[in-house]
């Protein structure tokens, strides 16, 4: 019921009612639980009360980036934004103490423009860019009594002992199964059986209203499964036995997804004996075992014996451990600049460059004109407004309401712990419980800000600070209303470019593929990475569109006209697959195939050209 009236609700609203579902992450509660109380308890037993407040904000934050998926794959998504933390709060505390308020103002907001351009290249160097400019803001708005280099290692050491959970703790799942399984790598494994799944799933769904959600769950799927395996290792290819046959398994579903996606094209039913040999692959994943003996479908059309095919390769490749390495998702140093420089980075560069900037003037003209009271720092509206102007969290106006009631709610709550628990050690079990809490309340922005805003001033607290719960309210209230005037300024060059870029990517990549399949290539494996591409730039896509689509209506006309495009982009894409199967099958297309794929760019061209327009009445 709750669900259904957020639907009703109009757009802008509804997001911020949406929750993600999902079983608990219950490894992750359990990292967090270990991250930052141990490090407060070892800095206050070695009078460094100050050092173990960084120490465990940093593992805070890398908890915040502790997602889902492989162990090796965590150490660039957890590591890297770090290492920005790290140089964030050093040039921000040195910044601090030689710079005046001007000056200071000045380079927080070059840092914004920076690091909100770098956040436009993906999820890991969005993580960076917010994590370098809060440190920043910590590093100016702060001050410690240590000097600035230890303070920058004991964030390290922070981030680092979160890693080092990560890395090396078994999973809940792993103790619990069987002991025989390599639990190092239990994220790749499961990953890779959720991609033969979502396979099982797609062809029960074939001929039926549910196929295309089905494909886009194949997609996201794979998404996953090529991130978990390209976690940084020590050589180029899979070194340990284990890892090859992941790599293998992850290759052999390729072939799969391409059949299943082709059969769902076709929109007819596909016999019940065919859903078997994917999800008997699945299993044969989690348990580490061979395929065994599989169903095979019946080969009465191209589609079928593509799937009957791809089922003996899978067969085969699950008993060698061995095939060929496709899962690394490269991008060249050009297109990470190109997209820092392009219309999308600069405009993310800019709003994020204004926001940082003019908080931080805000948070010291307060400051120096003693609006505080006895609060001496003025961090927080700052680094609010970091998350807040990060457009991956979703629609802005979405943002600010859950940033504000969470804020509010976190601040009550403590206010009200800060009253009856003992110091340091209630504050100490605090930071704990709200450590493991944090993976849990991710689902939703503001339980996220309300359980970081319980445990942020707990660990200031434990550093000496007094009680400041209003002040923080009031602080988060002014960060909301600077980050919507700023959202809602007209900047330089095309609104909404960060949205197209994302289209044009998506349609580049598309016609890649389709140029690809029609010069009727025998390099498969080129075939299955650029479809890889294709699929994975228009999800990227779709997530942009569907976002701005939930912004004010004068924000959300800039992007109008975007999922029609992408729609037919995802239906050129599965033409696109549906002609590779065939041709392998048969050598040639039929009519049908290529009247289809005409059709399909004619009605691209005149979606492109409606993209921005206003809607008309017919």
């Amino acid at each position: 019921m709750f669900r259904t009236a957020a639907h009703a609700l109009p757009p802008w609203l509804g997001h911020a009612l949406n929750a993600q579902r999902g079983p608990v992450p219950w490894n992750a509660v359990a990292r967090g639980a270990l991250a930052g109380g141990p490090l407060l308890i070892a800095a206050l037993a070695a009078g460094r009360a100050s050092l173990g407040v960084v120490a465990a904000i940093a593992a805070m934050l890398a908890g915040i980036n502790d997602r889902p998926g492989s162990r090796r794959a965590s150490v660039r998504r957890i590591g890297v934004p770090a290492l920005a933390g790290a140089v964030g709060l050093l040039l921000g505390t040195y910044a601090g103490q030689h710079l005046g308020a001007v000056a200071l103002t000045l380079v927080l907001t070059g840092l914004g423009l920076v690091a909100g351009s770098v956040s436009a290249v993906g999820p890991v160097a969005s993580g960076t860019g917010t994590q370098l400019l809060v440190t920043a803001a910590v590093g100016a708005g702060m001050p410690l009594p240590d000097p600035g280099w230890q303070s920058v290692l004991a964030f390290l050491a922070g981030a680092g002992w979160l890693l080092l959970l990560r890395l090396v703790l078994p999973t809940p799942t792993a103790l619990a199964g069987d002991l025989r399984l390599d639990f190092r790598f239990d994220g790749e494994r499961a990953a890779v059986a959720d991609v033969y799944e979502a396979v099982a799933a797609l062809l029960d769904a074939v001929g039926t209203e549910h196929a295309t959600a089905r494909r886009a769950a194949l997609t996201a799927a794979l998404d996953h499964a090529q991130d978990a395996l390209a976690g940084p290792r020590l050589r180029r290819r899979a070194s340990t036995a284990a890892e090859r046959r992941l790599h293998a398994q992850y290759a052999a579903a390729l072939p799969l997804g391409e059949a299943a996606t082709a059969l769902a094209w076709a929109g007819r039913a596909v016999p019940a004996r065919a859903v078997e040999g994917p999800r008997r692959l699945a299993a044969a994943v989690r348990g580490n075992t061979h395929a065994g003996p599989l169903p095979a479908p019946s080969r009465t059309e191209p589609a079928l014996r593509a799937l009957d095919d791809a089922l003996l390769h899978a067969a085969d490749a699950f008993d060698r451990g061995r095939g060929p390495d496709l899962h690394v998702r490269r991008r060249s140093p050009r297109s990470a600049v190109r997209a820092v420089l392009g219309p999308g980075g600069r405009e993310y560069g800019l709003r994020v460059g204004l926001c940082f900037g003019a908080s931080a003037a805000v948070a010291q003209a307060l400051h120096h004109g003693h609006w505080y009271g006895s609060h001496q720092h003025w961090y927080w509206l700052p680094a609010t407004a970091v998350f807040l102007v990060k457009p991956d969290l979703g629609p802005l106006v979405s943002r600010v309401l859950c940033r504000a009631a969470g804020t509010v709610l976190g601040a009550l709550l403590f206010a009200g712990f800060a009253a009856v628990l003992p110091r340091p050690e209630g504050l100490v079990a605090l930071v704990a419980v709200c450590g493991a809490l944090v993976p849990v309340a991710a689902r939703h922005f503001a339980a996220q800000t309300t359980v970081v805003t319980v445990l942020v001033l707990a660990l200031v607290m434990v550093g000496g600070e007094p009680q400041a719960s209003a002040g923080r309210i009031g602080e988060t209230l002014l960060a909301c209303a600077i980050v919507l005037v700023a959202g809602h300024l007209p900047m330089p060059g095309q609104r909404g470019a960060g949205i197209r870029a994302g289209i044009d990517a998506a349609d580049a990549a598309a016609h890649a593929y389709l140029t690809h399949v029609l010069g009727e290539s025998d390099d498969r494996a080129t075939r299955w990475t650029l479809r890889r591409e294709a699929y994975r730039t228009l999800a990227e896509a779709r997530a942009a569109g569907a976002r701005a689509a939930a912004e004010l209506p004068a924000l959300a006309r800039h992007s109008r006209g975007t999922d029609e495009v992408a729609a037919v982009l995802e239906r050129l894409v599965d033409t696109t697959t549906a002609c590779a199967v065939h041709l392998d099958d048969t050598g040639r297309l039929t009519p049908h195939h290529t009247e289809r794929i005409a059709a399909l760019r004619d009605e691209l061209a005149e979606r492109r050209g409606r993209v921005g327009r206003p809607r008309t009445l017919a």
